[in-house]
C-alpha cells in the first residue's frame, strides 16, 4: 500500500485529506508538521509522495520557521529526496500563485483547498505516485 505523507497546520484539513486519500484512494496516510520528522520520514523512504501545505504557521527547523515552500526546498535538494513527488497544497491560490509556487520550491504539483472536487484530488495524487 502507497503511504502520503500529509504535512499540515490544520486539523480539519488534515482529517480532510486523511479520509478522502484512504476511503477513495486505499492509500495509507501519516501527518506531522514537525519539519524534523518530516524530513526523517522522506530520509528513510516511508512515504510515497507528500502533500505539503505552503503555509505551516508553526513549523520551524534549527530555530527558523520554515513554510512549505522551504521544506520542499530542502527536500529536493537533498540527493536521498530530491526523487520523491511533493504537491504543494494551499488555500491562498491567488492568480499565477500556482506556477509561481511550483517555480520557487521545485515541487511536482499543486492544488488549491478547499478541496472539493474529492475524485479529482485523489487522481491527481494517483498521478504522481511511483508506480512499482
Amino acid at each position: 500500500m502507497k503511504t502520503v505523507l500529509i504535512v499540515e497546520d490544520d486539523p480539519i484539513n488534515y482529517r480532510v485529506f486523511s479520509k478522502i486519500l484512504t476511503k477513495r484512494g486505499g492509500l495509507s496516510v501519516q501527518g506531522t508538521e514537525d519539519v524534523e520528522e518530516v524530513i526523517q520520514i522522506a530520509q528513510s523512504g516511508k512515504a510515497d509522495l507528500i502533500l505539503m501545505d505552503v503555509s505551516l504557521a508553526r513549523s520551524v527547523y534549527q530555530g527558523q520557521a520554515v513554510d512549505g515552500i522551504k521544506i520542499t526546498q530542502m527536500l529536493k535538494a537533498d540527493p536521498q529526496t530530491a526523487n520523491l513527488p511533493i504537491i504543494l497544497v494551499t488555500a491562498h491560490a491567488m492568480e499565477g500563485d500556482r506556477e509561481n509556487f511550483l517555480k520557487q520550491s521545485g515541487a511536482d504539483g499543486y492544488i488549491s483547498k478547499p478541496v472539493v472536487d474529492h475524485q479529482m484530488f485523489v487522481d491527481q495524487i494517483m498521478a504522481l505516485l511511483p508506480k512499482d
